[in-house]
């Protein structure tokens, strides 16, 4: 059973996050930010891995807190789900198109963090939502799960689709690089022995 729950309680933040690594994709999500639930969503819609998360934050504030911290405890509870590591396919990658927008994304799941978010928005709000949430995001989350992450958009004129098209592009190359590859036969792909 491949899976994680972290709970995180802050002065800023109260957060509780459960992952299942061979789900269907089933969301339960509950941040009160509503663009970045529906990116969750996403997220766990597409990489197939069944997500719940409820997040309470200081959100008089503004959103950063809550996003950040969502995205620590996520990332811990992948950590947790993914355990030793043995039989992973481990690397994956994604080119994600999103109607005029096209990310690509390239996932290591190494357990030496690392972002490369070369991606830009056109505006600083997606609604209500500060776009440059969406990198403090995927550094929590990256940090946090111990992946080597690149996230780089190509092109893209719409906000909300290089938003999306981030999450989805991650969605789609973690399905693959979390999945047992079957010839690996339980072991651990690196040549070290562990990761």
């Amino acid at each position: 059973m491949r899976k994680g729950a972290v709970a995180r309680k802050t002065k800023e933040t109260s957060i509780e996050v459960e992952v299942d690594l061979d789900g269907s994709g089933a969301s339960d999500i509950v941040t009160g930010i509503g663009f970045f639930d529906h990116m969750l969503d996403q997220l766990a819609r597409h990489s197939l891995i069944d997500i719940t998360i409820r997040a309470e934050g200081d959100r008089h504030i503004d959103d950063h807190h809550t996003v950040e911290d969502v995205g620590i405890a996520l990332g811990q509870a992948l950590a947790r789900a993914l355990a030793d590591k043995k039989g992973l396919t481990r690397y994956a990658d994604c080119l994600l198109p999103m109607d005029e927008t096209l990310t690509r994304v390239a996932v290591d799941v190494s357990g030496r963090p690392f972002l490369v978010f070369r991606t830009e928005f056109p505006t600083e709000k997606i609604g209500g939502f500060d776009s440059q949430l969406v990198r403090e995001f995927f550094q929590a989350f990256a940090g946090n799960g111990g992946l080597t992450l690149h996230i780089e958009t190509l092109y893209g004129l719409n906000s909300h689709h290089i938003a999306e098209s981030c999450f989805k592009g991650v969605a789609r190359a973690l399905k693959s690089a979390v999945a047992i590859d079957p010839r690996q036969a339980g072991a651990v792909p690196s040549t070290k022995g562990a990761l």
